[in-house]
């Protein structure tokens, strides 16, 4: 009886530290709400100078959304557009990815059949007025909101244009409704290989996959399915389950999020028929693969239904969903975690624990837990996914790293596109000697700058020589020597590394001829990740191997 009464005292103690800490939260909050409100008043009316009110509520939004994780953002009602393109895959607009450089904005990219495509601007065009204006000086979001506008209205645009005679071109574009297709290629690799790269998780994304799907196993030869998820940022949670119950029996639950509570608990299971649970399938990630992404990789491999290839995933096990606020705002708000079928979340960032440089980091090794797959294989949490075979690319040098970084492959593909009308095909289209010779006679000298890490490091290790005494006539006289031997020769270093160079060169030059179609199909010619699902797929008995609990 004592006890029983200790242990009701106890509760009543526990509920009422409950109820005064909800309190005592609520008071917090409603005290700190009237200081803001009544800073900001002071501001407004005692402050020297005007105060742009909408700029200044919206900084102290974004400060404080700053504080919890990247993916809780908020839109006012005129940044809406861009939350509308990430869940629908559609917006008016003519259809052209931009990029920011040397103060500017130019075409990146036309999307293959958009109006920017069709009219006829080109990568490398430099915009210099919309519709009368000059945008000369403004970034990539100023520009994106000229170009916008309602399906079937005319935007006016003036580009000077590289490399041509008549640089300065004017194109009147009727603005469409620009829908994002989330597959941009699916065909017949390597003869066996039926290839479908899914680039985002919008509301098509299940019914483009489907129907890639459906028709490359109309093909006798196809003997296998790869799913291509690297650099997928992911999408809409929906898509994934869709696409996940594809290769699943109907009712196969992929995946539950956990809110706040118990009650915030919802179970996602596959709702329609698959259409194949037995083809082999090999689904391809990277460090780019997140969210949906990593819901589809995960939850394949925690039912042994893929074998997953290539190398860790980026980590994001949170979701977001949508709240309307007043004067038509949108917030964007992280209200879950999401758990694939073996029970693991794999939300490798903890950012509700801050260093304390305010920075963030991932969950150390020794937080993570081991979970089982269906057939029992190990998997971990906490970390991404990790693909079943790992592939391990070479090192990028910093000579390549700054020919893509400075757009010296991006210009000279523009240069090359003014002076030839057509390639070979994709599938067979090469650097040849004459290209790459064209290339290295494109790249100025003394605008190239790149880093010499022998020549650094050896002028380093004389110095620290010279500190520690050990720099005499001697030692000066085999650093001369080295130095002789080191010494970098541009012409000689883009010979050494022609392979890794050509492969950016190619990518660039095919996608002006074939677009983003032709640029996927001529990089897998040389993908090494192909190379290792050819290995699997072909060598008998390994798919199964990769799946069984001891292989």
């Amino acid at each position: 009886m004592r006890k029983l009464l200790f242990f009701a005292l106890a509760l009543i103690v526990a509920g009422a530290a409950v109820g005064a800490a909800t309190r005592s939260d609520k008071a917090a909050v409603s005290r700190s709400l009237d200081v803001f409100n009544s800073l900001f008043k002071q501001l407004q009316t005692s402050y020297v100078d005007t105060i742009d009110a909408e700029k200044c509520i919206n900084t102290a939004i974004d400060a404080m959304l700053s504080e919890l994780d990247p993916y809780t953002e908020y839109y006012p009602e005129k940044d809406q557009e861009s939350f509308r393109t990430i869940s629908t895959g559609e917006y008016g607009g003519i259809g052209s990815y931009i990029m920011y450089r040397n103060g500017n904005t130019y075409v990146s990219e036309p999307q293959t059949g958009s109006p920017a495509l069709a009219a006829g601007l080109r990568p490398g065009d430099l915009f210099i007025t919309i519709d009368g204006d000059t945008v000369l000086g403004w970034d990539t979001e100023k520009v994106s909101q000229r170009l916008r506008g309602q399906a079937g209205t005319k935007v006016n645009v003036r580009v000077k244009r590289p490399y041509v005679e008549d640089s300065i071109l004017d194109f009147e574009i009727t603005r469409a409704k620009i829908q994002v297709h989330p597959v941009p290629y699916y065909g017949v690799l390597r003869d066996t290989l039926g290839y479908i790269a899914l680039t985002t998780f919008n509301e098509k994304s299940a019914t483009e996959v489907r129907d890639a799907l459906l028709e490359l196993k109309k093909d006798p030869h196809v003997k296998a399915i790869v799913l291509d998820l690297r650099n997928n940022g992911g999408g809409i949670l929906e898509g994934a389950v869709k696409i996940a119950g594809l290769f699943v029996p109907k009712g196969t639950e992929i995946v539950r999020t956990r809110g706040k509570g118990l009650v915030n608990e919802k179970i996602y299971k596959t709702t329609a028929n698959p259409v194949d649970t037995e083809i082999p399938l090999v689904i391809l990630i990277n460090n780019g693969s997140a969210s949906a992404a990593e819901i589809v990789s995960g939850a394949l491999q925690d039912l042994d239904r893929a074998v997953l290839v290539g190398s860790t995933s980026f980590g994001k096990g949170l979701v977001q969903g949508s709240r309307m606020l007043p004067y038509n705002g949108i917030l964007k708000v992280t209200q879950a975690k999401y758990y694939i079928p073996s029970g693991r979340l794999i939300q490798a960032i903890d950012y509700s624990r801050r260093n304390p440089d305010g920075s963030v980091a991932r969950i150390p090794d020794s937080l993570t837990h081991e979970f089982t797959t269906a057939h029992g294989r190990i998997v971990r949490d906490g970390g991404g996914i990790t693909p079943d075979i790992k592939v391990e690319f070479p090192d990028a040098t910093r000579l390549t790293y700054n020919i893509v970084r400075d757009n010296w492959a991006f210009d000279f593909a523009n240069r090359y596109y003014a002076q030839h009308d057509t390639i070979p095909a994709p599938e067979t289209f090469e650097i040849t000697d004459t290209i790459f010779n064209e290339f290295k006679a494109f790249i100025d000298p003394d605008k190239f700058h790149y880093d010499r890490v022998c020549e650094t490091m050896l002028a380093d290790l004389e110095k620290t020589a010279k500190v520690e005494g050990y720099l005499n006539d001697s030692t000066r006289a085999e650093f001369d020597v080295l130095r002789k031997l080191l010494k970098h020769d541009l012409d000689k270093d883009l010979n050494t590394n022609r392979p890794e160079i050509s492969d950016f060169l190619a990518s660039e030059i095919v996608q002006r001829y074939y677009n983003q179609r032709g640029q996927i199909i001529q990089s897998l010619r040389n993908d090494i990740v192909i190379d290792s699902v050819m290995k699997i797929v072909s060598t008998p008995g390994r798919y199964a191997k990769e799946l069984a609990p001891n292989k």
